[in-house]
């Protein structure tokens, strides 16, 4: 939800001006012209328009002057029309930047204060990267940068800290996983990531770390690690140079369970009365050294609705709360207020919050003379608080259910709300929430289960370093988990959601990056039966600038798999999406894609997902489809027809689409290995060599395509493994020029000719099995049942090219094999 979120005025000159020709930007500006208008950042879009419009009588001042572009942006050309016609000529709005000290000294040298601003609002995802360039080449001080920064519209501070004083690199450790931010790097470069226990002697490969473009860092996840276990990480940097800079890191994951003092061990029997369960009052807080730990053992907690919380930890820190049945609060099941280390297992929450007394427009109220409709009552809300871990709780049955979108954005009850910016930096985010069970019921929904405030702000939701996993949510009118805002590091997987107006929403990131993998999102709807999107993206430019990476979910939903939702009117997003099995359904402008991105943005990238429609038939993406590659099966309708009919939806992931950590080395949900229905000969990537005694000469071409092209006596003996069964099929393309004695393929087990193991094609010699009948020149293509003839382990493939009656000089024979492959019928 979004309703409590303030415009920052820094932005309000960007938003307004800057963001509403995104919206149009698939709009002509020249029907002859080429494709300036796709999305980006304005300077961007700007200098493609330029570009595609300038000749002889139109300069870039007249262009300027004369703009008739998108409308949206036509007030920033307005403001900064000098200026912007000065950097296109200077090639500063240029999609290259130079390379040598010298050249980026003199095309940046003589950039003014008005200048600079102009450019600092033309990318305002790329701060750091301008402020660097900025700072280092042209001649303006640092509070000439601040200043142009600021009437750009950005908050220059968090650049300048970063790169200034230089923040420390940090490695942040959850329980299984550990967050990674390495700073004052350059986008060209690459940091790869490697790590080990404590106790491995091997070393294990991550995921490559992420550009994040604010701060100009490097920021990544290692996942799937054991609790309390000390890792060694080694991220190596290469910058565009080949200089190589290794940065290393040792932490110990945290525990499964707290530390726990045990002087300061309650059971509720023992302290508990009646009434609210009030940790401040009764001085219930523990240490780093343990944790203060209250145990439910039969007594209900219940409250009425005269107090704010059933359980109020206030800001004491330390605190455990386990087994705890929490019933009422005005308000709030349990809150705290800049608190940190907070523990809560095993608790089971309902009854709470306000009852609506009065209904205006389908949306409730408090009383008759409230004016602001009951919304963000909470099962748990840890407000401006850090590090806690909430888990195998329940929370269910609020006392107001949500309204539904057909009144207006969705107001209400949460389960669990979040806000972790505590006062201090050293406390911030580290949230883990798993394996709970957090649910409406049809008629009786929240309006997010799981949701974040100040979700426009860096300082909002989640925040940094934290792990939402295993849990299953559902029943929402609006989403079923919230973590826009910050969101570096922020880690939502292994969870199975339904029943929402919309699934994950990310909107907006405002730094990156975020991880969404190995999540269920299916049977979506809220209360009328409307969905919108299994992840919900959007802001990337008014809010910049953070990037999603969607791995190996299985989304099963009528509407969309991924799409937009306006953020200060703007819908761009940046996702790096793979391995991901999107089912959609419905079918119209805006409904039934695997990736509805209006904007089209050039970042954002889909590996290896396979998307269907079931109406269609086929994949659908609103979406830059240079950047997409689909998976092998996104056709094949008999594994679409297996997948759909399986208990579980999985996806069969190849070598090459393996993503380091996340995938290569665990098999969860949405990722299994199986066997290729389809044996491919992939000739590149196999030695070959003469077949021992056959082999006399000629010569022996390969081609990217796996074409295999053989001249003169040849007979090339391949290694293989592969298994022929009575159900093998083997189909190829074949040509054949000259007059051979025989054209064929052999399947052996060791380098010994056997004639009943190779099929012959054609050719004017009677030996092997005879297949000519399968070869027409006419038509090349070869279907051949192999398996009646051989079967068994192969372990060579051999092409046969053979004439031993014609001598070297004047033998032209040639064969071509072609899509060499075994199916199994």
């Amino acid at each position: 939800m979004h309703a409590d979120n303030q415009k920052h005025p820094i932005f309000c000159f960007i938003i307004v001006v800057l963001l509403t020709f995104l919206s149009v930007s698939c709009a002509s500006l020249n029907q002859n012209s080429g494709d300036y208008t796709k999305s980006g950042q304005p300077g961007d879009i700007l200098y493609r328009y330029v570009k595609a419009n300038i000749n002889d009588s139109n300069t870039v001042e007249t262009l300027l002057t004369n703009y008739s572009g998108p409308k949206g942006l036509k007030p920033f050309v307005e403001k900064y029309r000098n200026e912007l016609a000065n950097l296109y000529t200077q090639q500063v709005l240029f999609p290259s930047s130079p390379t040598s000290e010298n050249e980026k000294k003199a095309r940046y040298e003589n950039i003014n204060a008005n200048q600079a601003s102009a450019l600092f609002a033309s990318y305002p995802i790329d701060t750091a990267k301008w402020m660097k360039i900025i700072s280092t080449y042209s001649d303006l001080s640092k509070s000439d940068i601040y200043e142009a920064a600021i009437s750009a519209g950005l908050d220059p501070s968090i650049t300048f800290a970063a790169s200034a004083s230089g923040f420390e690199d940090t490695a942040t450790p959850l329980i299984n996983s550990i967050g990674l931010v390495i700073y004052g790097q350059d986008e060209e470069s690459i940091a790869t990531v490697k790590f080990r226990a404590e106790d491995d002697s091997y070393w294990r490969k991550g995921l490559d770390l992420a550009w994040e473009p604010i701060y100009g860092s490097f920021a990544g996840s290692v996942v799937y690690l054991e609790a309390n276990t000390r890792y060694h990480i080694e991220v190596t940097v290469i910058d565009i140079n080949g200089d190589v800079v290794e940065h290393t890191f040792q932490t110990t994951t945290k525990p499964n369970t707290p530390p726990i003092d045990p002087n300061k061990i309650y059971y509720l029997s023992e302290i508990y009365s009646g009434g609210q369960l009030d940790l401040e009052a009764l001085n219930i807080e523990g240490s780093a050294n343990g944790y203060a730990k209250v145990i439910g053992d039969g007594p209900i907690i219940e409250v009425g609705n005269d107090v704010l919380a059933a359980v109020n930890i206030g800001n004491n820190s330390y605190v455990m709360l386990e087994n705890l049945t929490v019933k009422g609060g005005r308000r709030y099941g349990i809150f705290a207020k800049k608190a940190h280390h907070i523990w809560i297992k095993g608790c089971n929450i309902s009854e709470y919050g306000r009852e609506a007394v009065d209904i205006r427009d389908g949306v409730a109220y408090s009383s008759t003379t409230n004016n602001s409709p009951i919304n963000y009552d909470s099962g748990i809300y840890l407000e401006r608080s850090g590090i806690a871990v909430i888990e195998e709780c329940e929370v269910h049955s609020p006392n107001l259910g949500a309204n539904s979108w057909a009144v207006g954005h969705p107001k209400g009850a949460n389960a669990l709300q979040v806000w972790a910016y505590h006062d201090s930096d050293k406390y911030r985010g580290e949230f883990i929430v798993r394996n709970n069970r957090f649910y409406g019921t049809p008629n009786h929904r929240f309006n997010d289960v799981i949701e974040g405030r100040k979700n426009f702000e860096r300082r909002g939701g989640f925040v940094k370093n934290s792990a939402i996993y295993g849990n299953y949510l559902a029943y929402a009118n609006d989403d079923l988990i919230e973590i826009d805002g910050g969101q570096q590091n922020v880690l939502v997987y292994d969870n199975e959601m339904e029943q929402g107006y919309a699934g994950v929403s990310i909107a907006p990131n405002t730094l990156g990056p975020s991880y969404i993998f190995h999540n269920y999102i299916h049977n979506l709807g809220d209360a009328t039966g409307k969905e919108w999107t299994a992840i919900k993206a959007g802001g990337l430019i008014s809010k910049p600038a953070g990037r999603t990476f969607v791995f190996e979910n299985v989304i099963d939903v009528e509407r969309n798999g991924i799409a937009a939702s306006r953020v200060n009117n703007d819908s761009t997003f940046w996702v790096t999406t793979q391995n991901n099995i999107m089912f959609t359904e419905k079918t119209g402008y805006s409904v039934g894609h695997c990736i509805f991105d209006k904007e089209k943005y050039s970042g954002s990238t889909s590996t290896n997902d396979l998307c269907f429609n079931e109406n269609t038939g086929d994949a659908r993406y609103e979406f830059n489809l240079d950047n997409v590659v689909e998976h092998p099966y996104s056709d094949d309708f008999s594994y679409i027809e297996l997948l759909q009919s399986s208990p579980e939806l999985k996806l069969y992931v190849t070598e090459e689409f393996k993503i380091p950590n996340f995938s290569s080395e665990v098999t969860l949900g949405a990722v299994i290995e199986r066997p290729p229905a389809v044996w491919e000969f992939k000739a590149n990537e196999i030695e070959h060599t003469g077949f021992p005694k056959q082999f006399r000469y000629g010569t022996t071409i390969i081609t990217d395509d796996n074409t295999v092209t053989l001249t003169g006596n040849n007979w090339q003996m391949f290694p293989i493994s592969y298994t022929l069964t009575e159900d093998s099929v083997l189909k190829l393309e074949l040509e054949v020029e000259g007059n051979p004695e025989v054209v064929g393929i052999g399947f052996e087990t060791d380098t010994k000719l056997n004639s009943s193991r190779v099929v012959k094609f054609y050719g004017k010699q009677a030996w092997g099995v005879r297949a000519e009948h399968y070869y027409s020149a006419a038509s090349p293509i070869i279907k051949f049942p192999i398996g009646r003839y051989v079967t068994g382990r192969v372990n060579y493939l051999i092409l046969v090219l053979d004439n031993d009656n014609t001598k070297t000089s004047f033998n032209r024979d040639k064969a071509v094999f072609k899509q060499v492959r075994i199916s199994e019928n």
